[in-house]
Formats: C-alpha cells, structure tokens, sequence
C-alpha cells in the first residue's frame, strides 16, 4: 500500500542546535590562532575576550527572555555563535566592556526587539561590531600594546600605496600579521570554511560569488582610476582584513540572507560591490562589516524579485486603480 504524507517529503536530521554548534566549531581554528599570535603581547587577555564575549550575549538574552516572560532560547546555541563571532571582530586589546557593550546591543536592539532568532533583520554580530566601530573607532583599530610600537594592518597600508609594492602573501595566508583575532590566518579561516561546506552548513554560492566580485571590481576602479593592478596586489586584497570571515561565516547567516539560488547571487555581487567601493573609494581600509550589514537591509527586496513561480502561474503585476488609468 501507498503511504501519502504532506510535503516535505525529504527530510534531514539537522536543526538550529546541531547547525550552530557546527558553526561554533569551524570557528575554533581562526579564534585560537588570534589567541596564539597575540600570547606574547596580551597573554591570555584575547581569550578572556572571547569568553567575555560569549558570556555577554549568553547572559543578555537569558535575562531579556526571563523578564520578558518568553522562551528561553539560549540552549540553541545562537547567542553562542553571536558571541564568537563578536570575538572575531573585536581587536586583541579591547577592554572587558567592548565586547559586553557590543553583545547588549547585537543581542537585545538587533535580534530580540525584533522577535529573536528568524525574526531580525540583520547579523547581531556584526551590528554589535558596527556599533562599537561607530563608537569606539580609535579603540576598535588599535592592535598593539600601548608599550610596543604600533602598526597598521596590511590593509591600512596598502590604502594608498603603490600597487607595484609587494607584499608578503605567504605572511597573510599563516597570519603573521595584525589585525583582529579571528581574522588574521586566512589558512585557518579556510579550513572551517571547509568544515562548513563539507557538513553543508553552507552553500559556496554566496561566498564564491562575494570573493570574486570584490576582486574583480578592486581591480576595474583602481584601473579606471588610472592606478596600477598586479596579481600580488588583489591577492593580499584577498588574504586580508576580513573579506574571508565574512564571506564564510558572516555573510552565510541563515536568517539575514537569501535562501533563493538566485537572491544568493544577487546577494554576493551586492556584497562585493559594496566592499570594493568602501575599500577603493572610502575612507576606511575595511568596509566587509558595512557591506554585509547594509545587504541584510536589502534581502526582503531581494528575495521578493528572486523568489521561484510555481509550474504555470505567471507574477501578478500591480492592478491600476481608475484613477491612475484616467491619467
């Protein structure tokens, strides 16, 4: 006999749980690297920083959810993963109330005023990041010890160099440079996104399509603006700063993103067109956080004008009202 269900009809053992302690372990190799780079100048104080940082948004949306008598949620996992990746974008040197500043604000103004997790409009991560990057820009770009003599990142310094200057590629991919502590090894970063891709907590469309537009259009502006380009120049673009983190990890959230193949298309061209513009043509070095924040604004558009027709029925266009026809 024939057993006729609902759909879905294909179905998996996955859920918010196991995808967010999936994502909590592909971050484990970035994040220890950035402790293990900076244990000579701060010891353990990038690690207490991750710590606080995940205690911060743990602790803040228990607490929002008991007083605000809703479900408590944090056993999911997701405030978790915000937390880490909070710790990504903070600088080694942040002082303990950055990241407990950022995680009230990621947790409580970006995700749970708006419902909790599914509901908010964009990453609570990175919207802590942008908040303390407003607030605290001097702070958020300092990666040295007041003692010891500070230097910029290798995207602060490629911002106005020549383009015939090389840099060292092989520094950038190990990570034997400054930065924040979950984006400095572009190995490290590679291989959670490995883990990801290959537990399919992710779909390459986004990232592949973010990376290659970014690249692309770094080298049509610096072009048009009459500067030079050469291979070794866009690929530390690459390495650099935190194009990877976010093109994996950030950009990929489930909830601020497209789940259309199309919309994820159109999602990583406006992505990279955004971050080559900020990194280009704007006054920072950076601009990932920006970009991806700001494309989160434009998924509901997106999704709306890339989102599949059933078999036959064709995309209702607006009706005039009799008003509109007069004219």
């Amino acid at each position: 006999m024939y057993h006729v269900s609902v759909s879905p009809h294909v179905r998996d053992k996955s859920s918010t749980k196991s995808i967010m302690r999936d994502v909590a372990i592909a971050l484990i190799p970035t994040l220890g690297y950035g402790v293990y780079h900076y244990w000579k100048d701060y010891g353990p104080w990038p690690l207490m920083l991750i710590f606080i940082s995940v205690a911060s948004c743990v602790a803040f949306e228990a607490v929002f959810e008991y007083l605000t008598k809703r479900p408590i949620t944090v056993f999911d996992y997701s405030a978790v993963v915000t937390g880490l990746i909070l710790a990504v974008n903070l600088p080694p040197g942040a002082t303990w109330w950055m990241p407990v500043l950022g995680a009230a604000f990621g947790i409580i103004a970006a995700k749970l005023l708006f419902g909790g997790l599914g509901q908010n409009f964009m990453n609570p991560a990175l919207a802590g990041r942008c908040f303390l990057m407003i607030s605290f820009t001097q702070r958020m770009t300092s990666f040295f010890p007041a003692d010891v003599v500070s230097a910029a990142t290798p995207l602060a310094e490629m911002k106005g160099m020549d383009a015939l200057q090389k840099m060292p590629l092989l520094q950038l991919f190990l990570g034997n440079h400054n930065g924040c502590i979950g984006e400095l090894s572009a190995l490290c970063i590679l291989i959670g996104a490995a883990y990801l891709l290959i537990k399919k907590i992710i779909s390459p469309a986004i990232p592949c399509v973010y990376i290659a537009t970014t690249v692309v259009l770094i080298a049509v502006i610096r072009l048009l603006s009459g500067d030079e380009v050469t291979v070794n120049y866009l690929a530390a673009q690459l390495l650099s700063g935190g194009l990877l983190v976010g093109a994996f990890f950030m950009a990929t959230d489930y909830v601020t993103s497209p789940i259309t193949f199309k919309g994820k298309i159109v999602f990583g061209l406006l992505l990279g067109l955004l971050t080559a513009l900020f990194r280009t043509l704007g006054s920072t070095a950076e601009g990932v956080s920006y970009a991806i924040i700001i494309g989160n604004l434009l998924v509901p558009i997106i999704e709306k004008k890339t989102i599949s027709l059933p078999f036959g029925c064709e995309r209702v266009k607006k009706v005039k009202t009799a008003k509109e026809e007069s004219k």
